[in-house]
């Protein structure tokens, strides 16, 4: 348990830290670039607006990957503790389908995003956005499959355990009497 708390304190600032920075790259991404629109950059005739808002956005990523795997890291801990909180044995498949959960959520806020993005690309956008909303949907259909073979697996054993418990109890009541 203590590797767990461990984690925990090691983990939960650094996903803060890596939230606040996202928030912080995301609102100078939104606020400016506009401020930018009529400069040129010499040597690569763009303007600065887009050059300064790709560098944000590629700053924001990074800092969303790092958060995102540190939340992961803190999601597994969580889960083992709520697993163990619930009397589920079985260690690996409780956390793989709440991290597939988590990853259904992350592929929903990503397509979402880059959508309307995607859209915006001149003659191939309608087909790139439309594309990322169909892989989206594809992964999310395979995920919620794996969870629900997960789910009736754990159930499965549940209820076999519980009838072996019940005819023990049965055959023991049996041989009593």
């Amino acid at each position: 348990m203590r590797t767990k708390v461990e984690e925990i304190r090691r983990r939960l600032p650094r996903l803060v830290t890596n939230l606040i920075m996202a928030i912080i790259f995301w609102l100078v991404s939104v606020f400016i670039p506009p401020t930018l629109a009529d400069v040129i950059v010499p040597g690569v005739n763009i303007e600065a607006s887009l050059l300064v808002w790709i560098l944000t956005i590629l700053v924001l990523g990074i800092f969303l990957v790092r958060a995102l795997s540190d939340a992961l890291v803190l999601g597994d801990v969580l889960t083992d503790v709520l697993v163990k909180r619930l009397g589920v044995k079985e260690e690996r498949s409780p956390k793989r389908a709440a991290r597939e959960f988590a990853y259904i959520i992350i592929i929903v806020l990503v397509a979402t995003a880059v959508s309307p993005l995607l859209a915006n690309i001149q003659e191939v956008g309608y087909y790139l956005s439309t594309a990322t909303v169909y892989i989206g949907l594809g992964l999310i259909i395979v995920f919620i499959y794996d969870i629900g073979r997960i789910i009736y697996e754990i159930i499965e054993d549940k209820a076999d355990s519980l009838a072996d418990r019940f005819t023990q109890k049965k055959q023991k009541d049996k041989s009593s009497v």
